[in-house]
């Protein structure tokens, strides 16, 4: 609960200058439409604040069934201060839940949302009771009771569904009549009809005779003729709205106003209208859902609602039924929206908070700025960006590369970034793990973590929820921080409906231009390429799912994996070889100076400086390990080629890239590699090719495991080959039995003499 104090300060005004009285909003309040519970909160709410228990009394006794006279004073007594009292805001919530709305809230008021405020808006608010005009109800100039129920009959149900009503009544002790117990359900709507058709306006003769001082009831929705309870309804297909805390013809307007998805509109002969409006639930839950909120929106528009019409077994006025000098009739059908889904929609819709058109007359009077750039040439401020790739892409890698990018204030894919917060929303890794791959790509890069304050990380994993939940509280926490941008990944952890289908993507992808709006920062988030070779395809159209994803962001990075040959990792291997022989040199023996130019880029001749620059055994094993160590690196890399489609900048060139697990490390060497695939006929006839060649890539292998394990050419034993193959001891037997440069020698692999070979 708030204080009354903390009204007026959302108003804008200090209480002593702008006090609110309760009595007024009480105006708006409906005793009727109240649990017990929340009756006495008011009770109870008045003492707190002063007032008295007139004032209770008075207020209650605008819900005559249950009003007893002197009740509210007996309890009055007993209400005693304690250390959380129910305060005046009480009742300002439920006078705003009913229309009220305060005078003072658009005079520059206001106050800051602590972390776990909820923030509320003036929502689903279509009706302004104070300046509407009502419309008259007018009960038919020709009376045929029969036909009304007829009308009924056919406007709610089918021919074959059981319907049930009550005929008698009993009256109570304050005077009321009231239906008596469960009436009657044992005849179809199709048979009642027959039955009535027939009658000459005898209804009594087909449904029994009633008291004319109480009126009928009948129920609105189907049941399966075994009881009348919530259990023993067939369809949850209408609910009822019906309120009595002003005249029928505000009742009328209000309701038409709302465009209510109404079936049946009719005077109850009392005080109210009848409205039986289309929910069509699917079930019991469902049913609840929709009745919750389509009295929210009543109650909001100034239809205070008796809790106990929510049931969908709920009793509601016979039409063609005479209630003491009154008649039950219809007043129309088949009005408002057309379905539940059409009229929620249309309710969302008229209170949307989109800004008005505005005019360009003065669009050359200054200059425009626009939002700054996030990754230059690449992506803005406030704007979205999704990275594509297949699995193994190393995705989840860029985007903390990037976010170590943003948070250092330096380049990320060859582009320079701004240096700023960002939040890293963590959906799939355990919170150490993540914590650990961010050491790990910072180490990798060799990047001074000076800034790393300047990541935020969200661990959600175990925790997550649809991305339609998740948005609102992740802007909740992230009002106060000034991010720059915002990495959610994976999505495929936070994303609802089928990804093929553009409307349920379109609601998806939404949430992200919320979250970008509400907080003013770049949000960027991975998803993965579809199914088949992706080659041949543009860069656009290669994400999975509706082609939302590929329209939807204001930057596209796709990666597509280069096919790299087999030339191409000894090459590698070589480059890598020889560093670490380098490195080591100059670590162990820095004065050695006798290593020529051309020689650093040959393993064979860097291998012979390091034996005379290094004597030491033990630090030559270490280095061996060391070389071991990089060409399996070398062939755990992937080469990938880097694709932009931007809406903002112009179209980049294509960035190549290995991933070096951790990290993604340009090469521009990669550019000549093609992406373009060969034709499926041309595949088919160099298949007999290809099989040809089996035993020639045997030996490659072969002789590519050997020279990556042997340090100076010497002997290298089957177990290790057979592990840096990934294959059995006899396979390797068998590689060596085929090939002529190779022998096998008590458990070792080694080089034939070169006479013999």
């Amino acid at each position: 609960m708030f204080s009354l104090e903390s009204v007026c300060e959302e108003t804008g005004e200090a209480m002593s200058e702008n006090k609110v009285d309760l009595n007024e909003l009480l105006e708006y309040v409906n005793p009727a439409g109240l649990s017990y519970q929340e009756w006495v909160n008011v009770g109870m709410a008045l003492k707190h604040e002063g007032y008295t228990a007139a004032d209770w009394d008075s207020w209650s006794q605008s819900d005559p069934e249950r009003y007893h006279s002197g009740e509210c004073f007996k309890k009055w007594d007993s209400f005693e201060g304690t250390n959380q009292p129910v305060t005046g805001a009480t009742i300002t919530q439920l006078a705003k839940d009913s229309g009220w709305v305060s005078p003072y809230k658009n005079e520059g008021g206001g106050y800051e949302l602590d972390w776990n405020d909820t923030v509320q808006r003036d929502e689903l608010v279509i009706v302004d009771k104070n300046w509407l005009e009502g419309q008259e109800i007018h009960e038919p100039t020709r009376w045929e009771p029969a036909r009304q129920i007829i009308r009924y009959l056919e406007t709610l149900f089918e021919p074959s569904e059981t319907v049930a009503y009550n005929m008698e009544s009993w009256q109570d002790e304050d005077g009321k009549w009231k239906p008596s117990n469960k009436g009657a359900y044992d005849r179809t709507a199709g048979q009642l009809i027959e039955a009535l058709n027939h009658c000459g306006d005898d209804i009594g003769a087909v449904l029994g005779d009633y008291n004319s001082e109480a009126g009928a009831w009948i129920r609105f929705n189907p049941l399966d003729g075994k009881g009348v309870k919530n259990d023993n309804v067939t369809e949850f297909r209408y609910a009822l709205v019906e309120s009595d805390n002003m005249g029928i013809e505000k009742q009328n307007a209000i309701m038409r106003e709302l465009e209510l998805p109404i079936t049946a509109l009719l005077y109850s002969g009392g005080k109210s209208i009848h409205a039986i409006v289309k929910v069509d639930a699917s079930d019991y839950t469902e049913y609840r859902k929709r009745v919750d909120y389509l009295y929210d929106v009543c109650k909001k528009n100034g239809l205070s609602i008796d809790n106990q019409n929510r049931n969908p077994s709920r009793l509601s006025r016979m039409p063609g039924i005479t209630r003491g000098n009154k008649k039950q009739f219809i007043i129309d059908t088949n009005i408002g929206k057309a379905t539940w889904d059409e009229w929620k929609e249309w309710i969302e819709s008229v209170n949307d908070d989109l800004p008005d058109p505005e005019s360009l007359e003065n669009l050359f009077d200054q200059e425009i700025e626009l939002a700054p750039e996030l990754i230059k040439g690449m992506l803005r401020q406030g704007h979205k960006m999704l990275i594509a790739g297949p699995s193994k892409a190393g995705k989840s890698f860029s985007l903390i590369q990037l976010a170590i990018a943003i948070a250092e204030g330096k380049q990320w894919f060859g582009f320079d970034c701004a240096q700023g917060k960002v939040l890293y929303v963590n959906l799939e890794l355990d919170e150490r793990s993540a914590k650990m791959r961010f050491v790990d790509i910072y180490n990798c890069l060799g990047t001074n973590h000076t800034n790393v304050g300047n990541i935020d990380i969200w661990n959600l994993r175990g925790k997550t929820s649809p991305m339609d939940k998740l948005a609102p509280k992740l802007i909740r926490r992230a009002q106060k921080s000034n991010y720059m941008a915002v990495i959610i990944d994976p999505i495929y952890k936070v994303l609802t409906g089928d990804e093929n289908s553009a409307h349920e993507m379109a609601n998806f992808t939404n949430q992200f231009d919320k979250i970008a709006t509400e907080l003013g920062c770049a949000v960027i988030y991975c998803h993965h390429h579809s199914k088949g070779s992706q080659g041949g395809k543009n860069s656009i159209d290669r994400s999975s799912g509706s082609g939302v994803f590929a329209r939807d962001p204001d930057a596209i990075l796709d990666l597509i994996e280069l096919p790299v040959t087999e030339d191409r990792y000894i090459a590698l291997e070589n480059e890598a070889v020889c560093k670490v022989y380098a490195d080591a040199i100059n670590k162990y023996n820095p004065g050695y100076d006798n290593i020529g130019q051309d020689d650093r880029y040959s393993p064979k001749q860097m291998g012979h400086h390091l034996m005379a620059a290094i004597q030491s055994q033990p630090l030559l094993s270490l280095i061996e390990e060391s070389r071991q160590n990089a060409i399996r690196a070398v062939r755990q890399a992937t080469a990938w080629r880097i694709e932009g489609t931007l809406r903002e900048f112009p179209k980049f060139d294509p960035i190549n890239a290995w991933f070096k697990y951790p990290v993604h490390v340009l090469d521009d060497s990669l550019k000549d590699i093609s992406l373009e695939e060969e034709p499926r006929e041309k595949w088919k006839k160099g298949t007999k090719k290809a099989n040809v060649s089996r035993s020639e890539k045997s030996k490659q292998e072969l002789e590519t495991a050997f020279s990556a394990l042997s340090f100076d050419g010497g002997p290298i034993e089957v177990n290790e080959l057979a592990e840096y193959l990934n294959v059995s001891r006899q396979t390797v037997y068998n590689k060596v039995k085929k090939h002529d440069l190779f022998e096998t020698s008590e458990g070792y692999v080694q080089k034939k003499d070169q006479d013999e070979s």
